[in-house]
């Protein structure tokens, strides 16, 4: 079994939020590929699907997305899955919008939900960063993050959620590589954008 996460905060008030662009890719996954309706356990939200022959539990933890971690933890454990077999979806400031890289291991740059999930599970778990774009000062990185999508984002947002869940076999595959450029090819980021070209960072 795989475990998909996505990170964000429960509830109608954020549910449109950059912070929450995690659960929109969980939420397209679990509707481009039939998964079973959600349930609540370990303070989450979970479903089962098959994915390429691979059973696959999607979580969304109803914690805060500082606390990821604990129902994250809570999931792998019941389920004896292990940590390099998690793969995390979640925004990523530090990329511009529309932007997709994935990550294997490493530290949280500052992004306090996969903090959690590491103080939980350790660094080695899989990463599906999601450029949201950087405000252009710490200061502002809060009201960024906690802001809803804009209507002109609402393209490529629209265009890189869908990729993530139409070349998910690949990812299901372990094949990380070839699923980042299919993502990246499905969902091109507008470079005519002069935003687009926010830190993009490798």
């Amino acid at each position: 079994m795989l475990v998909l996460a996505g990170l964000g905060n429960p509830g109608p008030k954020y549910a449109g939020n950059r912070h929450n662009i995690g659960f929109m890719a969980i939420d397209e996954i679990a509707r481009r590929w039939s998964f079973g309706p959600e349930r609540t356990k370990f303070s989450a939200l979970l479903s089962e699907g098959t994915v390429g022959g691979e059973k696959v539990l999607l979580v969304k933890p109803q914690t805060y997305y500082n606390d990821a971690g604990k129902p994250i933890g809570d999931a792998l454990r019941f389920y004896k899955v292990e940590p390099q077999d998690l793969i995390v979806f979640y925004d990523e400031i530090d990329l511009a919008p529309g932007r997709f890289r994935m990550k294997a291991g490493g530290g949280a740059a500052g992004n306090n939900g996969i903090r959690s999930i590491t103080q939980h599970l350790g660094p080695y778990y899989r990463r599906a960063r999601l450029g949201t774009g950087h405000p252009g000062h710490k200061d502002k990185v809060m009201g960024h993050v906690l802001s809803d999508f804009h209507k002109v984002e609402q393209g490529w947002l629209e265009a890189l959620l869908r990729a993530c869940a139409d070349a998910l076999p690949l990812l299901i595959a372990g094949e990380d590589e070839k699923y980042q450029a299919e993502v990246m090819r499905l969902a091109p980021a507008d470079k005519s954008d002069p935003k687009q070209v926010l830190r993009d960072a490798p």
